[in-house]
């Protein structure tokens, strides 16, 4: 206790990462649902990085690939739709709901102004316009099922239309309003990510409708995922959650009353919120571990202070110049190291510190051999490379 106040030191942080993560043997998931209900939310602006993210933590990753399409485009258990920071995540479908309340709104107002402004500006259409078109695409996506902006396209023909953006400007451009306003239409809940167009690896998709879902007060919602995030990710401090969210400061404060959160120390100082009860220690896993994680995982982006799991000599070698992490190689909780896939398939890594390479080589190569094993023949190349990962990969 310090000042009245538990204590939770960078040991128990990282026993913590370790279980509710599902990253330890003991821990690993059965399905991909389990793995989106631990981790709340997987990043999905890459589409491989979802797979191999729930590859990571399943008991039998060679189920991977089918069971997670089953839960996304079968079952669809897990809904592949826009989020925090206006960024495409997976979330449980449980979770659409709370997901568009708490922070998709005031993103989707935002996106409708400004499209609709960039119109005018440009003389284009104006909004009754768009919203014919908006209503004639989503009954044409209703029809369909599911469908790339391609077919919608041709469907719905006014979404071919174009105009100049940023004109005079150094990003100055075209933009074509199927492209803005399907995502304007992503934000706002009415339309997720459907089936990829080729493999699992591919970044081309279709596009269907959103799930039903009812509308929930946006204060209550944002109780609820903050508190979902904090059960998975606690203890954090309010810039963790400021971050993550993409919220005010004073939602999250209100947030954290709502729930009750307790405060706890920390050992990089300053105040970390845990959920209520969630005070008692939290065990580890009994024996070593290691995992191999990919660029965007949802463990190595889920705070914003990092020391405590991430040296910051490493910062260099494992992101890009926007911030995206690439591929990580952990051990015991830390990162250790960045890996990538080779053209032949190989699955290799770098750990810069000697002493700490000789102590995880082995379990290192045996994450290797088990994510080369279920990836098989495909070829993975994240969408934001990193000094490392291009290093190894080639």
């Amino acid at each position: 206790m310090s000042g009245g106040r538990r204590h939770i030191g960078v040991a128990e942080r990282r026993a913590r990462l370790a279980v509710r993560h599902r990253l330890a043997d003991p821990a690993r998931a059965t399905a991909p649902e389990e793995v989106a209900e631990a981790l709340v939310a997987l990043h999905g602006s890459d589409p491989a990085t979802v797979y191999l993210a729930v590859g990571a933590r399943l008991a039998e990753p060679a189920k991977t690939v089918p069971e997670t399409e089953r839960a996304l485009y079968g079952d669809r258990t897990l809904v592949r739709m826009h989020g925090m920071r206006h960024t495409v995540f997976v979330f449980p479908a449980a979770l659409t709901a709370v997901v568009h309340a708490s922070t998709g709104l005031t993103v989707a107002a935002r996106e409708r102004a400004a499209l609709v402004k960039d119109m005018a500006r440009a003389g284009a259409p104006d909004a009754a316009w768009l919203a014919e078109v908006e209503s004639s695409t989503l009954a044409e996506l209703a029809r369909l099922g599911q469908a790339t902006a391609t077919e919608l396209a041709a469907a719905e023909p006014r979404l071919r239309e174009q105009f100049p953006y940023a004109a005079g400007k150094s990003y100055e451009g075209v933009h074509t309003v199927s492209t803005r306003l399907l995502r304007v239409l992503g934000v706002e809940g009415k339309v997720v990510r459907g089936r990829p167009l080729g493999s699992w690896t591919s970044s081309q998709f279709r596009w269907a409708q959103a799930p039903d879902h009812p509308e929930l007060d946006p204060a209550e919602a944002q109780s609820v995922l903050l508190g979902r995030w904090l059960h998975a990710c606690g203890p954090a401090t309010e810039a963790d959650l400021k971050w993550w969210t993409g919220w005010r400061v004073t939602e999250v404060r209100r947030a954290l009353t709502a729930i009750g959160a307790e405060p706890v120390t920390l050992d990089e100082g300053g105040t970390g919120y845990v959920t209520a009860g969630d005070l008692p220690a939290v065990t580890g896993p009994s024996r070593p571990w290691a995992a191999l994680l990919p660029a965007l995982d949802p463990t190595a982006m889920a705070w914003q202070q990092r020391d405590w799991y991430l040296p910051p000599e490493l910062r260099p070698l494992l992101f890009d110049r926007s911030g995206n992490v690439g591929p990580t190689v952990w051990w015991n909780g830390v990162v250790v190291g960045g890996w990538a896939q080779r053209r032949d398939g190989e699955i290799v890594w770098r750990i810069p510190d000697p002493g700490v390479r000789a102590e995880a080589e082995q379990a290192v190569a045996a994450e290797a051999e088990r994510l080369r094993g279920w990836v098989g023949p495909a070829r993975v190349t994240p969408r934001f490379r990193t000094p490392v990962e291009r290093e190894l990969g080639g």
